[in-house]
């Protein structure tokens, strides 16, 4: 897993569905986060081998492709789409550091992007005349049983990991003031889309505002669980060669390029989602030879607060080291972007030593990926 950099990595502020960028398809929030991120590595749209794009609720159609057009990407950019729900971000980082690894290509831009705003409705057609049924979440196991509510879900972890509602709030309502904080200070990873600096869901938790909350199931409630929102983020990969150029030419951001140590998706038991990131970071951190003890930061997607702190106990991380400015609770969920989000953080806060991303999805599945500055 060596031999491949991040020269360059930009998002946008993440917006409540039908907020802010309620009116934007996924190539308006994707074209400008792209053009940033080449800018920002001294690289123009024809260094570009690929473009890796991360997407859950389009309607299909190769969305990496509409957003290579968008972006006015040469036409030899096929675009390549995956969706694997929540870890398609991380996995557009993967599968670029793969393609670069094994000599297919020297740049690829890689992300997600997602627009819960204008996802198109869906419906099961049927062959004995029924009407279309309109469905919200497709199946994502082939068993009903093992298939559940991802609220019911996560609460049942809570309750098998004697997570309480108090301790939930207390991670949610840290989540937004360490967010609040960075908000003030300014994210340096927003590409201000139609004057959006900041994200748009962040917000002081007041204790009774927690207690008041609307429960979705048992001790989960609409405060301790991301909403749905929109957003985008990519992240410019490059071989050791470019990335060595670039970086003697002055670009890189101030940090200088972070680099891909190691990273693996997972499939764990599909009727508890919320754990399996743990396999996963175990795994990485086997493959980067490290421990728990030598990771310097951690960005846990907060899915639900209850995930979050179930996913980082077994590893005993030091709690300042953990979504330093906020996480998931604090911004919102664009389901494609968020692992690709996590990525962005971490290029953007660490400064040296060892970074962490993980985060769970439907089915069952876990991401973890480790990133190294020097």
């Amino acid at each position: 897993m060596n031999g491949v950099s991040i020269l360059a990595a930009r998002r946008t502020a993440v917006m409540p569905k039908k907020g802010a960028f309620g009116a934007l398809c996924i190539a308006d929030l994707a074209r400008d986060v792209i053009l940033a991120t080449l800018g920002d590595a001294g690289l123009t749209v024809g260094d570009v081998d690929e473009l890796i794009v991360s997407n859950a609720l389009g309607a299909g159609g190769n969305p990496a492709r509409i957003c290579a057009l968008a972006a006015g990407l040469p036409l030899r950019v096929a675009g390549l789409s995956i969706d694997r729900q929540c870890l398609g971000g991380l996995d557009a980082v993967l599968l670029g550091q793969a393609m670069i690894s094994s000599g297919q290509a020297q740049i690829v831009v890689v992300g997600g992007v997602e627009s819960y705003s204008q996802r198109p409705l869906r419906a099961t057609q049927f062959s004995d005349g029924r009407p279309p049924a309109p469905y919200l979440r497709p199946p994502f196991t082939p068993w009903a049983d093992r298939d559940p509510d991802l609220h019911v879900a996560a609460d049942l972890t809570a309750r098998t990991a004697q997570i309480s509602r108090s301790v939930q709030d207390a991670w949610a309502q840290s989540s937004h003031a360490k967010a609040q904080v960075r908000a003030a200070q300014g994210w340096p990873e927003i590409v201000p889309l139609i004057g959006q600096r900041c994200d748009g869901f962040t917000r002081p938790l007041s204790p009774k505002l927690l207690a008041r909350a609307r429960v979705l199931s048992g001790s989960i409630t609409v405060a301790n669980c991301a909403i749905e929102a929109d957003g985008a983020a990519f992240l410019v990969l490059a071989s050791a060669a470019r990335a060595q150029k670039h970086t003697q030419s002055g670009h890189c951001g101030p940090l200088g390029p972070m680099h891909i140590t190691s990273g693996v998706s997972l499939g764990g038991d599909p009727s508890e989602p919320a754990l399996a990131p743990i396999a996963a970071i175990r795994r990485a951190l086997d493959l980067a030879v490290l421990t728990p003890k030598d990771i310097d930061l951690v960005e846990m997607m907060e899915a639900y607060a209850a995930q979050a702190i179930a996913c980082c106990a077994p590893f005993d991380f030091e709690p300042a080291l953990i979504n330093v400015a906020g996480g998931a609770l604090a911004r919102g969920h664009p389901i494609g972007a968020s692992g690709a989000i996590l990525a962005v953080r971490l290029f953007h806060e660490l400064a040296r030593g060892y970074g962490l991303a993980a985060i769970a999805a439907a089915g069952g599945l876990g991401g973890a990926v480790i990133f190294q500055r020097p």
